[in-house]
């Protein structure tokens, strides 16, 4: 084989494998681990703790949601909206995404033990929660599994903030409380949309356990829940005032759809949502970051 050929196959091999990491879902939590590890007033600018914390980040998410996809590749297979995942779809090997995960799992984890020990157990603890308690053992079962994936999802800034400080303090399970009930609103919203999907599949969700009214008065509260913890966390790091207020601002913003989508419930509404709760997560790391700089 020519190495031009080799490459080709790198290419293509590359090309089916990158989607299964879910890269943007994968870059915002990544995103909430910086954020976490600079609210701890930590030398920021060291890099190579910098780099090392976003490469055994991005391995270990990226693994876990691998790993996932993975687990899920039959029920991906009745569902419209990820029928043609590589996984499903049977463009790739299932031994070898099987591989693919557990190899970036085992080297985001290792990496980020040999950093520190506490940051590694945080981080390990993140993919359990994930892998097996989230996918393999609750997602099929019940539609509490997302309660589950959220402590998965708040693992990451609790991390950051531990590596950075060293400890688990109030700040950091604050913040990682934002995201636990943030993640309610962005996967609730879009449990309703793809409604159907779920249902050929037989995976519960709160739509169809409990009720859209029931779905959307949760989605309220948790948006109420994570907003109030999201500026709590920003003034324990002691965020300025300025930075403290546009985030109420931005919490605002979540309130009033949350509401919206509880009184006046509509598809634009709910998809306005959906998108507006990653805006809102992103924009609260900026914010974090900026003020620590």
């Amino acid at each position: 084989m020519s190495i031009q050929s080799s490459i080709q196959n790198l290419k293509s091999k590359i090309k089916l494998y990158w989607p299964l990491t879910k890269a943007s879902q994968t870059g915002l939590l990544l995103a909430t681990g910086l954020a976490g590890y600079m609210s701890a007033r930590c030398p920021v600018f060291s890099m190579p703790t910098i780099l090392g914390l976003s490469g055994s980040l991005f391995l270990a998410i990226a693994g876990s949601t691998v790993l996932n996809m993975w687990w899920d590749r039959d029920i991906d297979a009745k569902m419209g909206r990820t029928q043609k995942r590589p996984t499903s779809s049977g463009q790739v090997s299932e031994r070898e995404v099987l591989l693919l995960g557990l190899i970036l799992s085992i080297i985001g984890v290792g990496w980020a033990v040999a950093m520190d020990a506490l940051y590694g157990l945080v981080v390990f603890a993140g993919l359990f929660f994930d892998v097996v308690v989230y996918s393999m053992w609750l997602k099929r079962r019940t539609a509490w599994s997302i309660v589950w994936g959220g402590i998965s999802g708040a693992m990451p800034i609790l991390a950051g903030r531990v590596l950075g400080l060293g400890s688990i303090d109030w700040i950091g399970l604050t913040l990682a409380l934002g995201v636990l009930f943030w993640i309610p609103t962005h996967t609730l919203t879009f449990s309703m949309k793809f409604a159907k999907d779920y249902a050929d599949a037989c995976v519960p969700t709160f739509p169809s356990t409990y009720g859209l009214g029931v779905t959307r008065a949760t989605i309220a509260i948790s948006s109420v829940l994570a907003a109030l913890a999201m500026v709590v966390a920003g003034y324990g790091i002691g965020m300025a005032w300025g930075f403290l207020r546009l985030l109420g601002v931005l919490s605002a913003g979540l309130l009033m759809l949350a509401v919206a989508i509880t009184f006046k419930p509509s598809e634009r509404v709910n998809f306005g949502l959906f998108k507006y709760a990653s805006v809102y997560m992103l924009a609260a790391m900026i914010l974090v970051v900026i003020e620590v700089i």
